[in-house]
């Protein structure tokens, strides 16, 4: 039985310094697709020159509405949606390519996402194990409209692991790492606005200290060393960007 076309699918701003390995490890798959929103280095470029389909996108409607772009754009039934900070293993690659010979549309597979945090992958602090729900049949299943965190729309028994590795190198330098932190923590205090969220000053300092001592106290973030103390430092200061975002943003409503 030949195996079941697949389309790579991808979405991205400004990141020439990731793409090229991303785009390396599934040059297995059958397309690229790559929705892209407004890059300004050689993203675009770059892309093309390993053969990927590049569109482009006007807005930013959020990851979840920006992913169902994105896989409106694949030509195959089987869409394996992926970021561009990761890297798919060789046996994650083996596990796709023996699945797809013969796959159930009504199932979405789901992979071990391992997380590298400034040069150590995690393996405590919640981060691991990490399983991401990544392909799927383009007819049964899509992303939610969640404007960060977003997952693909279906039941915990529609899902199936599989063996491998998804690499996830999060954190290129400090500057870009917090540059995104601070993204998501805006995102991240709108949608909870809108849903009636509210913090005060004590809040802030709770939850940001709380979330320091989850992640290297009862989530064993100590046991990774260095990098597992300063992720938990880092958590808690993203903690406190939500927060404090969430706390203006309600003061300025008020106003």
């Amino acid at each position: 039985m030949s195996r079941q076309a697949v389309s790579a699918v991808i979405i991205a701003k400004n990141a020439e310094g990731y793409l090229a390995e991303c785009l390396d490890s599934v040059s297995f798959a059958d397309e690229i697709i790559l929705l892209d929103s407004g890059s300004e280095d050689g993203t675009v470029a770059l892309a093309e020159s390993k053969g990927a389909q590049v569109y482009q996108s006007e807005d930013w409607p959020g990851f979840g509405k920006q992913r169902q772009r994105a896989q409106a754009y694949a030509n195959h039934d089987w869409v394996f949606m992926l970021d561009v900070d990761e890297r798919v293993s060789d046996e994650l690659r083996r596990s796709i390519e023996q699945t797809l010979e013969n796959p159930d549309p009504d199932k979405v597979y789901c992979f071990d996402r391992l997380s590298d945090f400034f040069g150590r992958f995690i393996r405590t602090s919640g981060w691991y194990p990490d399983w991401v729900a990544r392909l799927y049949h383009k007819d049964r299943f899509a992303y939610n409209n969640a404007e960060v965190h977003e997952r693909v729309d279906c039941a915990r028994t529609q899902e199936r692991k599989l063996g491998g590795y998804l690499y996830h190198y999060t954190t290129g330098d400090y500057r870009d790492y917090m540059s995104k932190s601070l993204r998501y923590a805006d995102d991240w205090s709108r949608v909870r606005y809108a849903r009636g969220k509210r913090t005060s000053i004590p809040g802030i300092l709770v939850h940001s200290l709380g979330t320091i001592l989850i992640k290297y106290l009862l989530r064993r973030g100590f046991m990774d060393g260095k990098q597992g103390l300063l992720l938990a430092l880092t958590s808690g200061i993203y903690t406190f960007h939500k927060y404090t975002a969430l706390w203006i943003l309600q003061r300025r409503k008020q106003d």
